[in-house]
């Protein structure tokens, strides 16, 4: 972001490079919170102007309540020569961590997932409604209840805890505890292709509604028909923080005035298909509660041998490769407590593993 201050208006890109310097001389103090670490990486001006903004709209909270532990590479810090480079020149080296991406021609991020449906016994329509670690049950919404050698389980963790029979009071408040952001996802098909010239665009602006677009005709042509485009915007919430208070439906008119005000549609463009998704759990949110109440969570899962895995059972900020890492971990564990090892998985050893942060599938 800081790498890109040309044609910013120059006030601002003067009080940037100067607060940068300022910050850079005056060494780094303690990090105690994502605040600090925006403050000592990039100076108030630029801090305060953009990352803390977005963070309100994408986190739903301050920076100040942040921890660092999502970061890894995905927040640049850039030297004072780039920072130069690019107020002055405008041409700087791509420093974004993601270079490249595969994306399936057909059938969406579905398409990764085909193969290895014919590889297991997989039973749909069995909702979990209780686990029972006593005596090594599931009991399912439709009345059915079955044994278990080992559970390996990618059910959001404040969901998950509630169904464990004899869960400990501080395990199912610290559940609890554990913030997450939901997502209103509304997807727009335009009579028209040409959109927009990245795949992705981020809105820091507190009036615009949405936090970030994806244009999926764009990664696939099969993914809409010819001639079309599509626009998917992301509006985000959290009970935690900022709870959804109305039906997910009122906002697809929020979302076309918005793009209408942004330029990315036009007043004469066709909108051929609407719609809104709820999503209930999108994002983990780092706050600072997260780290003691997971500590509780996992270590009690542990303790009575319930393997968990993927963003909501390791309760992380994980990419696609990062997810199935987390469920050969889990696997693995499941299969250690089959042979009777008690060997039992930590989050930091997850971590490690991914990176970043055979028995009964739950999802």
């Amino acid at each position: 972001m800081q790498l890109h201050l040309h044609g910013l208006p120059y006030d601002v890109v003067v009080k940037v490079i100067a607060d940068f310097v300022a910050e850079q001389r005056s060494g780094e103090g303690e990090i105690r919170n994502y605040s600090d670490w925006l403050l000592a990486s990039f100076g108030r001006t630029f801090a305060e102007l953009l990352p803390m903004q977005y963070t309100r709209k994408y986190h739903l909270t301050t920076a100040e309540n942040l921890s660092t532990d999502w970061l890894g590479p995905r927040m640049y810090r850039p030297t004072l020569e780039e920072i130069l480079q690019g107020a002055l020149s405008g041409t700087v080296p791509s420093t974004h961590y993601i270079s490249d991406f595969r994306y399936p021609s057909q059938g969406g991020c579905a398409a990764y997932l085909r193969k290895f449906v014919s590889l297991a016994e997989l039973r749909l329509r069995h909702k979990v409604v209780a686990l029972h670690p006593d005596v090594r049950e599931l009991t399912f919404a439709h009345g059915a209840r079955v044994r278990y050698d080992a559970v390996i389980s990618s059910v959001p963790l404040p969901e998950l805890i509630p169904m464990i029979t004899g869960a400990p009071q501080d395990v199912l408040d610290d559940a609890r505890r554990l913030a997450c952001s939901t997502c209103v996802v509304v997807n727009l098909g335009v009579g028209r292709p040409d959109l927009s010239a990245a795949h992705v665009t981020y809105f820091y602006d507190k009036d615009i509604c949405f936090s970030r677009l994806n244009f999926l005709h764009m990664l696939s042509p099969h993914n809409v028909p010819e001639g079309a485009g599509s626009i998917q915007a992301e509006v985000y919430f959290s009970n935690n923080y900022r709870p959804l208070t109305a039906p997910p439906e009122t906002l697809i008119e929020s979302v076309i005035t918005d793009l209408l005000r942004c330029g990315i549609l036009r007043a004469d463009d066709r909108i051929v298909f609407r719609s809104a998704m709820l999503v209930p759990y999108a994002n983990v949110i780092f706050d600072l509660e997260r780290a003691a109440a997971l500590k509780t969570v996992h270590g009690y899962l542990d303790d009575i041998g319930i393997a968990y895995c993927g963003g909501y059972g390791d309760w992380g900020y994980m990419w696609t490769d990062e997810s199935f890492i987390s469920g050969e971990w889990a696997a693995e564990t499941a299969l250690a407590l089959m042979r009777g090892r008690g060997h039992s998985r930590s989050t930091t050893a997850a971590a490690e593993a991914s990176g970043s942060e055979a028995g009964a599938t739950m999802k």
